[in-house]
């Protein structure tokens, strides 16, 4: 296997875009699945460090290669984070991969996505030119919202060199309550019965499979005891000790909970329709389920790819898109077709097919 390119600079990163008639970033191989395309691979590993941090702007900029464990750490100084919890940090995931995977964590529930905290990405495109997108400062609305693209691309577009995000103050504390339901229609009910409450839940993820429904709740620390206790007044369940429920945010977070071997995929859902992905789990020995993001987002461990072609035949019918992020699985499964607008912009920032199709 021919090793990656590894760029140290930006022009350096221009030149290994136009060596090959075929390229693809990748970042610390934390997702392997996205970058299994016949293409040279471009290493982001020396492309790294945060260039700019305005914490009174609450926005920072870093190289695409920077580890986010590495830009949490600078943000938690000034008391500073990411709301949507990148997931994969101790695995060591760079902020690129991070976008071009759009993975999120379980605080996208509340304050949105990765798409909703990036401001700006300078790129090189299929081309070879060295592009900026958007602006360095929060209120900047004009033009196309071109960074947006980017989440989620997986590198099909061009290759990040760096990227601007917004950010948010820490809250001041933080509790975990856990809910034992009945079957796996409590677990749908308990998560939109949750995310209509008055408590403005921090998160809420489920193990269906385990009928369990964890709500996570943030608040100044003079008022988060009160709130646990009118949640628990309404609702039988337990506050979670804070060690037990740091870990267990992490685990989910870490992918700990999944088979560290098999195959992961990430599919996106709705609350209501969380039984039937469950259904179709049940009838997989070994699978293992977590929804995240108030029941959004399902993420899907199987022992082996023994079982893909049913579970891509699952998701076909339930119409609900996937993405492999590890395992001997297709990219998509049950993915539409990709959009007319994605293909038209892939089309001015690639017209020569340097970067790998959407399959």
């Amino acid at each position: 296997m021919t090793p990656p390119l590894q760029p140290a600079s930006v022009d350096e990163l221009r030149a290994a875009v136009l060596s090959a008639p075929r390229v693809l970033a990748v970042g610390a191989g934390t997702k392997p699945r996205l970058a299994v395309v016949e293409a040279v691979k471009i290493s982001t590993a020396r492309l790294r460090g945060i260039i700019e941090y305005e914490p009174d702007e609450f926005t920072f900029t870093a190289l695409a290669g920077t580890p986010v464990r590495e830009i949490a750490g600078a943000l938690a100084e000034r008391g500073q984070y990411l709301p949507f919890d990148p997931p994969l940090l101790d695995a060591g995931a760079t902020i690129g991969g991070t976008v071009a995977a759009g993975l999120n964590g379980p605080g996208r529930m509340r304050y949105g996505g990765l798409r909703d905290f990036i401001l700006a990405v300078r790129f090189v495109d299929g081309s070879g030119r060295l592009l900026r997108a958007g602006g360095k400062v929060v209120k900047n609305a004009a033009g196309f919202d071109l960074p947006k693209f980017f989440v989620g691309s997986l590198g099909r577009f061009g290759v990040l060199a760096e990227i601007t995000f917004k950010v948010f103050p820490r809250p001041g504390a933080r509790r975990t309550l856990e809910f034992s339901v009945a079957d796996d229609a409590a677990v749908a009910s308990g998560l939109m019965e949750l995310a209509a409450s008055r408590w403005e839940p921090d998160a809420i993820d489920a193990r269906p499979l385990e009928h369990k429904v964890y709500l996570r709740l943030a608040a100044p620390e003079g008022a988060i005891g009160e709130i646990c206790r009118d949640a628990l007044a309404r609702r039988p369940g337990r506050q979670m000790p804070e060690d037990e429920a740091a870990g267990f945010w992490t685990d989910q977070c870490e992918f700990r909970w999944a088979h560290p071997d098999g195959v992961w995929l990430k599919i996106a859902s709705t609350p209501a329709r969380i039984p039937e992905v469950a259904g179709l789990a049940q009838r997989l020995p070994g699978t293992r389920v977590h929804v995240s993001a108030g029941g959004n987002l399902v993420l899907l461990s199987l022992p082996d790819a023994g079982a893909i072609a049913t579970v891509t035949d699952g998701l076909c019918a339930l119409g609900l898109p996937a993405l492999t992020l590890r395992g001997d699985a297709p990219l998509r499964p049950g993915a539409p077709p990709l959009p007319a607008i994605a293909a038209a912009v892939k089309a001015a920032l690639d017209p020569d097919h340097r970067f790998p199709a959407y399959t």
